[in-house]
């Protein structure tokens, strides 16, 4: 069998079988490697008469002279169109307002360049297509704020964290609102959360944020029913459940208890489920319009939520992949006869669907109204489950054969599987990229910001078979062009802002181009360093959101003690030489750290303990970058030494559950955290008065 064709037909699938890795040097994609990879897209490669028929499958489908269902554009150029026409052909486009045009291909075959901004129908001799024309860039943090110069602040919060009197043992969106309004009553503009997308109800020990059922819907864990229904329903609901004792318990713990905690909080949305369907109720009309507007993508989740929970009572598989094959077709009868016999049921995660989204839409109203000129900034996880939802209902979109991952690196000698999937990038340009465009609108729809998880996956992603080790994968190509486009779309139409978290191997030219679109990258200052020399306060792009870490990473607190290395060691993930070795470079990066903040006179002024005074100087170093955003951690806020994930464990570390030890109301009041907010919001008004 000829390696070479099979690396021909590798690189028309889009994958890279030439790599370079994170230290430079060159790597090379295994023959076995890619005839796997090529076999979960969709082109056979066990044999050479398969890699001849799938080569010849791509090819013909290249020289199809049928228009694809989506072309993207940038608004004022002109679009080459001469693969498919002939020059001077006649055109007919119905612009978005109802207006039609009437104009012919120049003598190239090319579209002119003044089709205005938005979704635009063309039809040329018999064939029709989208054109999606996009602005120049997407809406920025200077548009939100109304500031060329912006220099602008906010928070990061784990949304689960967040407390409030009968929250049920975790945060919700009322404790959400509350943190909003406080915060922009001390002028923050932003507050960005974890994803909120929606998980398994069938199985509430998967409670992963960054591994959803679905990108397309929402938690309806974090629902605050009260808000809708009122707290004489949700008071009635407990009741009938008997529930009080427990939640209460719940409620006073220092960690998530997801699983008894999410089952309580089904118990009650059942409960008023039931009474919300029984006789009339003057929100049916609002919850009726919902459903209708959800459409088809909101009927099948439903149904799926459904599927899983009938599999689950049965004790069966719910991994829809290993279903009966008519419960693995959305569209079959078989379903459509399940979904007759099980209506209330599907009606029950609708309003499930409707609560939060009518939840979310509170908060942000309150970020807003407080104040902000952003508001809440969601999080667009890289994937979502191969099992779940969102894999379910768009099969020809989504690779539910392949996880996404990380090639081995330095930290990471075997690589990473985060078990999650990924678009087709065949299947996003076949289907007129309806799955992109439909998960972006759903994520913008309340929200002022986006924050994109591990924004490289736009141009490439590191996908491995399932059931393979991370190392035996390969980088799969994205149409970036296409799909920048789109958000920057999307981005204006909603108003919102967009970050894309670029940590780790960034391929050459990325971040150029997000840059371009002022899509702004994320600068942490724990890694803003060569070598345990931090970089200069003038040496931070303007380019990027700046912040002082990550939810995957230790706190401020929790780094300069070296917490993290003292869990690592712990829980044997390292051994006593490497931990020996990582304890003796903390010690030159917290040396180093201390010298540039030293360079600042304000700083290590104040009489308070190391921590502190380290803890204070970094806000006021972040304060003074010249990013147009700092997102200050609530965690480093308020200066607490645990971090809420430890990449590399599951349940040996509480990942995911730990809680805030005050209430969203007052939890800026706390000392340590109102001193940090003025530093803050004093160093952001002087950068801007500096770089004006």
């Amino acid at each position: 069998m000829s390696d070479a064709q099979l690396e021909v037909l590798a690189s028309q699938a889009g994958l890279a079988v030439d790599w370079i890795d994170a230290n430079g040097r060159p790597q090379k994609v295994s023959p076995a490697v890619l005839r796997a990879v090529l076999m979960a897209l969709g082109h056979p490669a066990g044999t050479a008469q398969e890699i001849d028929a799938s080569l010849l499958q791509l090819q013909q489908a290249r020289q199809n002279h049928r228009l694809p269902p989506l072309l993207t554009v940038d608004a004022g150029a002109s679009l080459d169109l001469s693969r498919y026409f002939d020059a001077t052909t006649a055109c007919e486009i119905k612009l978005e307002d109802g207006a039609t045009l009437h104009l012919n291909l120049d003598d190239s075959a090319r579209l002119p360049g003044m089709i205005p901004v938005g979704y635009q129908h063309v039809r040329i001799q018999d064939q029709h297509f989208t054109l999606a024309v996009a602005p120049a860039r997407c809406y920025s943090v200077a548009d939100a704020v109304d500031d060329p110069t912006p220099r602008a602040w906010g928070f990061s919060a784990q949304l689960y964290a967040l407390r409030r009197p009968g929250d049920g043992g975790f945060g919700d969106t009322l404790a959400l609102e509350d943190l909003a309004r406080v915060a922009g009553e001390r002028g923050a503009d932003a507050i960005a959360i974890s994803p909120m997308h929606a998980m398994f109800s069938s199985d509430t020990g998967r409670y992963s944020p960054y591994s959803p059922s679905s990108r397309l819907f929402l938690n309806s864990l974090y629902a605050a029913p009260g808000a809708i229904l009122g707290e004489r329903a949700l008071r009635a609901a407990i009741d009938a459940t008997g529930l009080s004792p427990q939640l209460r318990h719940l409620e006073d713990q220092p960690l998530v208890d997801w699983p008894v905690a999410a089952q309580a909080k089904q118990k009650i949305l059942r409960a008023l489920y039931d009474g919300f369907s029984q006789g009339a109720h003057p929100l049916h009309e609002d919850f009726a319009s919902f459903r209708h507007a959800g459409g088809e993508a909101l009927e099948n989740h439903c149904r799926f939520e459904a599927l899983q929970a009938e599999r689950a009572a049965c004790g069966e598989s719910l991994d829809w992949r290993q279903w009966p094959e008519a419960w693995r077709d959305p569209r079959s009868a078989v379903l459509a006869h399940f979904a007759e016999e099980n209506a209330d049921e599907i009606g029950y995660f609708a309003f499930c669907q409707w609560l939060i989204a009518r939840c979310l839409e509170r908060a942000q109203s309150a970020a807003k109204s407080s104040g902000m000129g952003i508001g809440l900034i969601a999080d667009l996880a890289v994937g979502a489950d191969g099992a779940g939802s969102q894999a379910w209902s768009r099969q020809d979109e989504l690779l539910a054969s392949l996880t996404v991952g990380a090639p081995p690196d330095i930290l990471n000698r075997s690589g990473q599987g985060w078990g999650i999937s990924a678009f087709s990038p065949e299947g996003l340009v076949r289907n007129g990229f309806r799955a992109f465009i439909e998960m972006l609108r759903a994520n913008f729809a309340h929200a002022g910001g986006l924050r994109i998880d591990h924004v490289m996956g736009l141009q490439r992603l590191w996908v491995i078979p399932n059931d393979a080790s991370p190392s035996d994968g390969a980088y799969l190509y994205y149409p970036l062009d296409d799909l920048l486009r789109l958000l920057a779309l999307e981005s204006h139409r909603h108003q919102a802002i967009v970050l894309g978290e670029d940590l780790g191997t960034v391929p050459d030219g990325l971040r150029e181009k997000l840059c371009a679109r002022s899509i702004l990258g994320m600068r942490v200052l724990l890694f803003e360093q060569d070598n345990t020399h931090f970089k200069p306060i003038l040496d931070w792009p303007d380019s990027a959101l700046a912040t002082t870490s990550t939810h995957d990473l230790p706190t401020l607190n929790g780094w300069w003690h070296g917490h993290d290395i003292d869990w690592n060691a712990r829980l044997d993930l390292i051994d006593s030489h490497t931990e020996m070795d990582w304890r003796k470079h903390r010690e030159r990066e917290r040396e180093g750290l201390r010298a540039v903040l030293n360079q600042d006179p304000q700083n290590f002024r104040e009489e308070h303990r190391e921590t502190d005074q380290v803890l204070d100087a970094s806000v006021r170093f972040l304060g003074h970058t010249r990013a147009p955003l700092v997102l200050l951690p609530l965690e480093d806020a308020l200066g607490i030494e645990e971090q809420a994930n430890l990449p590399g464990t599951i349940d040996t570390h509480p990942n995911w559950r730990r809680r805030l030890a005050h209430e969203s109301q007052v939890l800026l009041d706390d000392p340590d955290a109102a001193r940090r907010l003025e530093i803050l919001a004093c160093a952001r008004l002087q950068a801007n008065e500096r770089d004006r």
